[in-house]
């Protein structure tokens, strides 16, 4: 199957949780620790997005992350193919910055 800007798909993950107990900032901490180490990086603060080179892969990730969401809080999983990803604008200050390159590697699960 042919990999194209359409079939590649950008996994992002977007969330507000509590931080007032001791639990609740231990559940937020716990929750960004798997984003990361299920290879999501970090945008901004509460946004995570992570690079698939399929729509079955991306269908896995969003499955891995829905198996560990807090109690409490909002999480929001939405993707978009690699053109859409093309056409993001980053801004720090008044300086724009290109959005995030595909990783140089393709997936091998």
């Amino acid at each position: 199957m042919e990999l194209n800007a359409y079939r590649i798909m950008w996994v992002f993950v977007f969330f507000d949780l509590p931080t007032e107990t001791k639990r609740d900032r231990k559940n937020a901490s716990n929750f960004r620790k798997r984003l990361l180490k299920d290879g999501f990086d970090m945008m901004q603060y509460s946004v995570y997005i992570r690079h698939c080179a399929s729509s079955e892969s991306a269908d896995a990730h969003e499955k891995r992350v829905a198996s560990f969401i807090p109690p409490k809080g909002k999480v929001s999983v939405v993707r978009i193919t690699d053109k859409q990803f093309s056409f993001i604008k980053n801004y720090w200050g008044k300086s724009e910055e290109p959005p995030k390159p595909p990783p140089l590697q393709l997936e091998l699960f």
